[in-house]
């Protein structure tokens, strides 16, 4: 009885884990083509990326299924796909990791993101669209934004500055909140440096 139990569960465990890979094929397919939609705005027009599901050996398998999903990108022409982490800069994973999140963020259970300088190593156009995708993330979430690109900046609902002092030997991280007119000096300053003319 015990092993007809066992069979049995075996066989429903089977059954589902086959469904679950299906579905799993499908949404990495469309999550390939949605994600590469997202590239070339953000300077990744040459990338290619992947949402690699393959199977699993038996002793492998657990409540999560009998897949392994893995991302991958090349992000030259030619190149073979590897891993996220062993291919990609830092700016590059910044920009991917915002495409993805831009993708995913209809579904996110997340309630706030935090982007720290995923406008790394870009600016100009490349920027500005940078900041209309967070602008597009956000309207699900909160989203915090570390960034040193006035298009970025520009985008914010709102704006703290952040500053380092060193007052009697020890360092203090201040964070202000800007008014309107302070932000306007400061995406400015953003733009010019040190010297803002009118």
């Amino acid at each position: 009885a015990l092993e007809q139990s066992a069979q049995a569960g075996r066989q429903a465990y089977v059954a589902a884990a086959a469904a679950l890979s299906e579905a799993r094929a499908a949404a990495a397919g469309k999550l390939e083509k949605a994600v590469a939609k997202e590239l070339p705005p953000l300077r990744l027009d040459k990338a290619r990326f992947f949402a690699q599901v393959s199977a699993l050996p038996e002793d492998g398998w657990g409540a999560s299924g009998v897949d392994s999903v893995r991302f991958a990108i090349a992000t030259n022409p030619g190149q073979e796909p590897g891993p996220l982490a062993r291919v990609a800069s830092g700016g590059e994973l910044s920009r991917l990791m915002l495409a993805l999140k831009v993708v995913l963020a209809a579904g996110s259970v997340v309630p706030t993101l935090v982007f720290d300088e995923v406008d790394s190593g870009i600016g100009g156009a490349t920027a500005a669209a940078v900041g209309e995708r967070l602008v597009r993330v956000a309207d699900g979430l909160q989203v915090l934004v570390v960034t040193h690109s006035p298009q970025v900046a520009a985008r914010g609902a709102a704006h703290l500055r952040v500053a380092k002092s060193v007052a009697k030997g020890r360092t203090a991280t201040n964070v202000e909140i800007l008014t309107d007119a302070d932000r306007r000096e400061e995406i400015a300053r953003m733009l010019a440096g040190e010297t803002i003319t009118p």
